[in-house]
């Protein structure tokens, strides 16, 4: 599970209830590593999904409370320098259930953060940062219905 970092074409994973993820399988081996486990029942509205993000990523204060500005911090987290990113969301089938619409917006922010952490050549430096985000969910059913949204944002 340790080439899971490496893979840059799958910033969103969808984990079935039958997994068990055992941190140290899936964390890169040397390095420091920011982990933000978030709860998707926290974060049915973008308000709330600004809140939660703010929180433990700690943003600056400059922090603009949009979908632009959410894509912006977590593109560049300055203030948290590591060598990998991994946020875990549990409960992950709830997000944004008051605007399904705009989950689709959150999932899309997520998976480019994902692919632009991965490109060597939009980070300072010239050296390529995973960032990785685990969905959690409860039912069979809920992981098939967002494994389809995420595979509509692969290329």
């Amino acid at each position: 599970m340790n080439d899971w970092w490496n893979d840059f074409r799958a910033p969103l994973t969808v984990c079935k209830p039958s997994a068990i993820v055992q941190l140290g399988a899936i964390l890169p081996g040397t390095g420091t590593v920011v982990v933000a486990r978030l709860d998707g029942a926290r974060m049915t509205d973008a308000n709330l999904v600004f809140y939660e993000f703010s929180d433990a990523l700690l943003f600056p204060g400059y922090f603009g409370w949009n979908w632009d500005a959410l894509y912006e911090c977590l593109r560049d987290l300055n203030w948290l320098p590591a060598e990998a990113y991994l946020i875990v969301v549990e409960r992950a089938p709830l997000l944004m259930s008051s605007d399904p619409e705009e989950r689709e917006t959150l999932l899309e922010i997520l998976f480019r953060t994902g692919r632009t952490w991965a490109d060597p050549i939009s980070r300072s430096g010239g050296k390529d940062v995973p960032f990785k985000v685990l969905l959690l969910c409860d039912t069979d059913e809920e992981v098939t219905e967002l494994e389809r949204e995420v595979a509509r944002l692969r290329p």
